[in-house]
């Protein structure tokens, strides 16, 4: 029997949207669906930290010196159960990491929204201008690509200094050049189309055509490397905070949670490093999780 819609008029294929097509092949894949309920809830908790976290780590008149170094599932001498334990300055590690989570996900998502339309307006004029301009643009992307990313980060902070602002101006220089040249291979290819052509026989000013015409057909790429680069932010960013050269010590941070645990390790007080470690694992392969299953469905011949 005929596959027919609802109305009993056409076939199915043709009466779902392509969005409604895009999310039942993104459901196809029960690994993806995880990966996405994984990060949907992780940025849950991380907004709703104020209310949820059972205390402000960061807030020391909450705190107890006598609170410090209590393994998982302990009780405070005042009878408060703490399930993580704490760290050596008596923070509820499920709060500490419930804070760290939450600016994690700030610092990766706004330094990976500014990168992007930085990216994309470099890239974009680079391939539709074309002549000098294409080229001075992309010797500085390729000057940028040619350095590691932690390296160029390492010497803006040595010379801006801590901060969380300072840790997102650092993210944006190293990953702008990124989205520049994967935009830029997609505009040199759609530049050359029939409707690009028409739109300048038309006489259609510059903006209209970058905006209108020649930027929405070059964007699907870059959706899956803006998701892969924030799952590469907050990693970076974890980095330099281990390192010390990140986010300052009064910021809660999931990378200064590890750092602050390292040295009790061996002493047995695994909790603080590994917990935080774990969860930093998590939420990074959750996002690169997501962002291969929409690489897969944006471009199905790279999963061939």
């Amino acid at each position: 029997m005929a596959d027919v819609s609802i109305k009993g008029t056409l076939p199915r294929d043709q009466v779902e949207t392509p969005f409604a097509r895009f999310v039942a092949d993104y459901c196809s894949s029960w690994l993806a669906v995880a990966a996405l309920v994984v990060v949907v809830v992780l940025i849950t908790l991380s907004a709703l930290a104020p209310w949820i976290a059972p205390q402000n780590p960061y807030d020391l008149t909450q705190l107890s010196i006598f609170d410090n170094m209590l393994a998982p599932g302990e009780r405070s001498m005042e009878g408060k159960l703490y399930l993580l334990g704490t760290d050596d300055q008596g923070r509820d590690m499920l709060s500490a990491m419930f804070y760290g989570l939450k600016l994690s996900f700030f610092v990766g998502i706004v330094s990976t929204a500014v990168a992007l339309a930085i990216g994309i307006a470099a890239g974009i004029t680079a391939a539709y201008f074309g002549g000098r301009i294409d080229t001075v643009i992309m010797r500085f992307v390729d000057l940028q690509l040619s350095f590691p990313a932690i390296l160029i980060a390492l010497i803006l902070l040595a010379l801006l200094g801590k901060g969380v602002d300072k840790v997102i101006i650092a993210l944006v220089a190293v990953q702008w050049a990124y989205y520049a040249r994967t935009i830029r291979g997609g505009a040199l290819v759609e530049r050359q189309r029939e409707y690009i052509d028409a739109a300048r026989n038309l006489a259609l000013p510059s903006h209209r055509i970058i905006f209108r015409h020649l930027l929405p057909n070059c964007l699907p790429p870059l959706v899956v490397v803006a998701t892969i680069q924030v799952a590469h932010a907050i990693s970076l960013e974890a980095t330099l905070s281990f390192l010390g050269v990140g986010v300052p010590i009064t910021e809660p941070s999931l990378g200064l949670l590890i750092s602050n645990g390292y040295k009790y390790i061996l002493s047995g007080k695994y909790w603080i490093s590994v917990y935080p470690g774990l969860l930093l694992l998590l939420t990074i392969l959750a996002i690169n999780l997501v962002g291969d299953r929409l690489r897969d469905l944006l471009n199905p011949r790279l999963k061939a």
